[in-house]
């Protein structure tokens, strides 16, 4: 797993860089999708989460969950194009649960991808997607994740 200024970055997932968002393809062809540390440490305590519901299509790059935290409320844009399959019901009553595990029980919700190859081209991994964070960290001038 790589660590860039504190935020960790584990290396089988597929980040889009530009929106700060995590994919993972699962064993059935599903992919769960949340967000990174580093959006987290960003968004500061998250207090709501609101996913699109079961059944939705949701498009490249546009909301798939809106997320409100006590410094921002906005959208966490779907890496991948595809129908919800399932949300994480457990963030509605834990929505802090994005910021202490972002990567395990604070994904957000699982898609049946459209075009899993065409859209995880544009997506990152591993040593390159931690070269392309630290880059975006250093020109943003992000002092680093809090564990």
């Amino acid at each position: 797993m790589a660590s860039v200024k504190g935020c960790n970055f584990p290396d089988d997932l597929y980040y889009n860089v530009e929106t700060n968002v995590w994919a993972r393809r699962e064993g059935d062809g599903n992919v769960v999708i949340g967000m990174t540390a580093y959006a987290a440490a960003l968004a500061g305590q998250i207090v709501s989460c609101t996913p699109k519901k079961v059944g939705r299509s949701i498009e490249l790059n546009k909301s798939a969950v809106t997320v409100e935290s006590g410094k921002w409320v906005g959208p966490v844009k779907s890496p991948v194009a595809g129908e919800v399959v399932a949300i994480n019901e457990a963030l509605a009553a834990a929505p802090s649960t994005i910021n202490s595990d972002p990567y395990g029980s604070g994904w957000m919700i699982r898609l049946k991808p459209a075009n899993w190859d065409g859209d995880s081209a544009t997506l990152v991994t591993g040593g390159a997607a931690a070269s392309a964070f630290e880059t975006k960290m250093t020109a943003e001038g992000f002092a680093g994740c809090q564990s």
